[in-house]
């Protein structure tokens, strides 16, 4: 993360390198219409670009952090989005049930969570998880993307020494594993139905509420 510009703006480098990705295997799975709701939106990069990429969807960040929501909102008057484009919301994941407006609730088609998991307590993943179950309706997809081991292993050196620095920071985080993941979602109405490769390293899961 970079220092902000004097409108607040956040720069995340990632960002520059993943958003394309992200954005063409998101585009296999979002919906036609409704609202997008992006958990853990951090500096809004992503958010104010997939709006403009997805101009038939109503893209809605989110961040527990006020710096976060402060940059967030920066940067949808930076693209001149504010017609489009809600304000930030504040939502912390483990704090259930979410506070959403009643405009969001009533139009969510999808959900999204970008590089959240491996920098969070197995709470927030449980949480995430949970509230997806309740909030989205059915046929709408959980899009979670970021770095995740397999039956236990890292799919990568670099992922595995990533995850030692991640939990030397902090003993909560860590690199989850997807099938820790399946195995959480088999009392929720959700249904794994893909774990796309993604450069880096990363996966994109693609969850459904059944």
């Amino acid at each position: 993360m970079t220092a902000t510009n004097p409108d607040q703006r956040l720069h995340f480098p990632a960002t520059a390198r993943n958003r394309d990705p992200i954005a063409d295997a998101l585009q296999q799975w979002l919906p036609n219409w409704g609202t997008i709701l992006e958990i853990a939106s951090g500096s809004g990069e992503h958010a104010v670009e997939f709006q403009q990429r997805f101009p038939h969807l109503r893209w809605q960040a989110s961040d527990p952090d006020p710096q976060h929501r402060d940059s967030i909102n920066a940067w949808i008057r930076h693209t001149d989005q504010t017609n489009t484009m809600a304000r930030a919301l504040d939502i912390e994941v483990t704090q259930q049930p979410w506070p959403l407006p009643t405009d969001v609730q009533a139009c969510l088609s999808a959900i999204v969570c970008i590089n959240l998991l491996h920098i969070s307590s197995k709470n927030c993943t449980t949480a995430l998880l949970q509230q997806a179950a309740e909030c989205l309706p059915k046929k709408a997809p959980l899009m979670i993307y970021g770095p995740f081991k397999r039956y236990g292993a890292h799919t990568s050196l670099s992922n595995a020494s990533f995850d030692a620095s991640l939990r030397e920071r902090n003993i909560d985080w860590g690199v989850r594993d997807i099938e820790w993941i399946e195995s959480l979602i088999t009392t929720l109405p959700l249904q794994l139905m893909e774990c796309k490769t993604m450069p880096a390293n990363n996966q994109m899961l693609i969850l459904i509420h059944e």
